[in-house]
């Protein structure tokens, strides 16, 4: 064999080892191709599963594996769902609710003074029952003192009485207490290119926060578009609690960062409001004690920068009605910072102490406009005086 032909030689094997490297490689990563991919959350360590014996889903030692959370979506790759907008219950519902829950807070009262009248002969010690009576309701000194002399009159004009006539006649000097020709309705009419502008005050605890949200449930209901301001910079979750009033019936909330100048958020509320063509603004302010001169002064700071919009429609003033005689301190303070234009009364279905309603609309010459009566969404309703004086004098086997 002479050199040509060997050299030949080599180059055809040396072909041949070439060819299978080559053949081998293609083979391997045509496996690795078909392979499944490994799981989520699984970390794979080199050779698991080839010598150890272990399946090739087993992940390695110390590795922590995650759940992914759930993601609502509205289909396939969507976004997520858009919360659903409550529709708030209308007046009339409310209205039904309020006159049974009255009743049974009131129905101790009305029956005892009812009892009372009924007697045959009322001497001198019934008439100091019956003023003790009132004024434990609450009803206040020179109410009390008021009514009792006029049902003095009546009984000593009218002579004697049946159940039905006592109940006539508390029923009459009952209402002209609670007085039914005082003007109770919101100043909620959009007045020119401006919306109406709603400004709630109150103390510390009385529900003002919720009350804002309550009432924004009620215009809703009304058909009315409105924007909540959310003044109260002071307590960290109040902005977050009325924006979640606000979020479940559609209505926008204007904030700002955790201890702003409360006045400054309550003037963008209302400028968003005007500029949205909105009919109602409701601000929402920082309960303060009535005996903190500097924080009733920024109340009236707050009032005064709203103003330059315009002048404030309503200034409503949430009181508590558990807290009795104490509310009319209150009551006269805030009248004189911001001009208190109506009463909110809330927890009225809680007590049997009605008076209130009385002894803070003389004192204060005030209406109460709307009243609480319970922890639902929807449990703030108008007030209506002969719907409240007949849930008083109602008896628990009759509706209200």
């Amino acid at each position: 064999m002479d050199t040509a032909q060997l050299a030949l030689i080599i180059a055809l094997l040396a072909i041949v080892v070439l060819v299978g490297f080559v053949v081998a490689g293609a083979r391997r990563r045509r496996s690795a191709e078909l392979a499944p991919p490994p799981a989520p959350g699984v970390d794979y360590a080199p050779g698991v599963g080839d010598d150890a014996g272990e399946p090739l889903d087993t992940p390695r030692r110390g590795v922590e594996t995650i759940d992914l959370p759930d993601v609502p979506l509205t289909g396939a790759g969507g976004p997520p769902a858009e919360p659903e907008v409550e529709r708030p219950e209308s007046a009339e519902g409310r209205m039904v609710r309020l006159r049974a829950r009255l009743a049974r807070s009131g129905s101790v009262l009305g029956l005892g003074l009812l009892s009372l009248l009924s007697r045959d002969s009322i001497d001198e010690d019934t008439w100091e029952e019956i003023e003790d009576m009132l004024l434990s309701a609450d009803l206040g000194v020179a109410a009390t003192t008021d009514l009792v002399e006029r049902l003095r009159t009546r009984v000593k004009v009218e002579g004697s009485r049946t159940p039905e006539q006592a109940r006539a006649i508390l029923r009459d000097e009952l209402l002209t207490l609670v007085d039914p020709s005082m003007d109770r309705t919101l100043a909620t009419a959009r007045s020119g290119d401006r919306p109406a502008v709603v400004l709630v005050v109150g103390v510390n605890g009385t529900g003002k926060t919720t009350t804002v949200g309550k009432l924004a449930r009620v215009l809703v209901a009304q058909d009315k578009d409105v924007v909540l301001g959310a003044a109260d910079t002071f307590r960290a979750a109040a902005a977050d609690q009325l924006t979640t009033w606000g979020d479940r019936v559609g209505v926008p909330t204007v904030r700002g960062a955790e201890g702003a100048d409360p006045a400054s958020v309550a003037f963008e509320a209302v400028r968003a409001g005007i500029e949205d063509e909105v009919d109602v603004v409701i601000v929402d302010t920082a309960g303060r004690l009535q005996t903190k001169v500097g924080l009733m002064d920024e109340l009236g700071k707050v009032k005064r920068v709203v103003e330059k919009h315009g002048p404030v429609d309503e200034v409503l003033l949430v009181l508590d009605a558990t807290t009795g005689q104490n509310g009319l301190t209150q009551a006269r303070v805030f009248g004189e910072v911001v001009d208190v234009s109506g009463i909110v009364l809330t927890k009225l279905d809680g007590t049997a102490k009605g008076g209130i309603v009385v002894a803070v609309q003389r004192d204060l010459g005030v209406p109460v406009k709307l009243v609480g009566m319970g922890e639902g969404p929807d449990d703030l309703a108008p007030f209506d005086a002969e719907a409240f004086v007949d849930s008083i004098l109602s008896t628990p086997d009759e509706p209200a």
